[in-house]
């Protein structure tokens, strides 16, 4: 992708957060990238559990120039501006970690998000003034390649079982939007109360809030009537794939029996949406 064609994914990314919600699903694969394109959807997003979980690892496992060279595969499997869960930056230092970004943005994604969780056990998010830090010099690392790219600033409080996650979510969240982020993001939460106080905290900043199996019943107009912007479903389809396969592989050894792959897609139809894709 070129310079001004990623500005271009970047600026309609970008434009898409100003004034409605929509939907921003997590392919891990070129033809999951594909079909959820086919199937009309306007953006997408990387999921680094699901990729890391079809290269036989755990979410974070990925190093940074695998995890690089999968985010550019999936940017270059479709039109749709992409945007890279990019999980801490793969660095603890602000600098570091602001060179990494760069890097990022150069495979042509029209987004990325930076998470404030330090991976640790002990301190499993960053220290506040640390965690501020490195969301302004992603902004600063961003900026200086003048594309545009949406920068979205994560509060893992609900995900590391931070003892009052809201609260530190509200906190850290306005902080990163002081620091440059553009959209806001605390994966976990799932109450509608919740939602709506970090909504009117952060605004007029968009939030991007997450659905997965723990809170699937939230739905897209629910959440657009509490004045979220973006919902993406991170490892979610993932796991719903990953769920099919285990009932079904577990079921074939365990009873000698195939009833659950009269369930499957097609194979015409995955043939004629791929046709010509090599």
């Amino acid at each position: 992708m070129t310079s001004i064609q990623n500005a271009s994914a970047a600026a309609k990314f970008r434009a898409m957060h100003e004034s409605r919600c929509f939907v921003l699903p997590n392919p891990w694969d070129i033809g999951t990238a594909i079909y959820l394109q086919h199937l009309g959807f306007e953006a997408l997003a990387t999921t680094s559990a699901g990729f890391a979980f079809s290269r036989g690892k755990r979410d974070g496992g990925v190093p940074r120039d695998e995890m690089l060279a999968h985010i550019r595969e999936i940017v270059g499997a479709t039109a749709l501006p992409v945007n890279a869960d990019f999980l801490n930056g793969f660095a603890d230092e602000p600098e570091e970690m602001a060179a990494n970004v760069k890097l990022c943005v150069g495979t042509g994604v029209a987004g990325l998000s930076v998470e404030d969780n330090s991976g640790r056990t002990d301190i499993p998010l960053y220290e506040k003034k640390l965690a501020i830090e490195r969301i302004r010099a992603a902004r600063s690392a961003i900026d200086a390649l003048e594309t545009g790219v949406v920068l979205t600033g994560r509060c893992e409080a609900w995900l590391v079982g931070d003892p009052h996650p809201l609260h530190t979510a509200l906190d850290r969240l306005v902080a990163y939007a002081e620091a440059g982020a553009d959209c806001l993001y605390a994966p976990g939460v799932s109450k509608p109360d919740e939602i709506a106080q970090i909504v009117k905290t952060v605004a007029p900043k968009p939030i991007n809030v997450l659905v997965s199996g723990f809170n699937h019943q939230l739905s897209l107009s629910q959440l657009a009537d509490l004045g979220v912007r973006r919902i993406s479903v991170g490892s979610g389809l993932v796991l719903a794939a990953w769920g099919a396969f285990l009932r079904a592989a577990q079921d074939i050894k365990t009873n000698g029996t195939f009833n659950l792959l009269a369930g499957g897609a097609a194979s015409a139809d995955l043939n004629e949406l791929f046709w010509g894709k090599a």
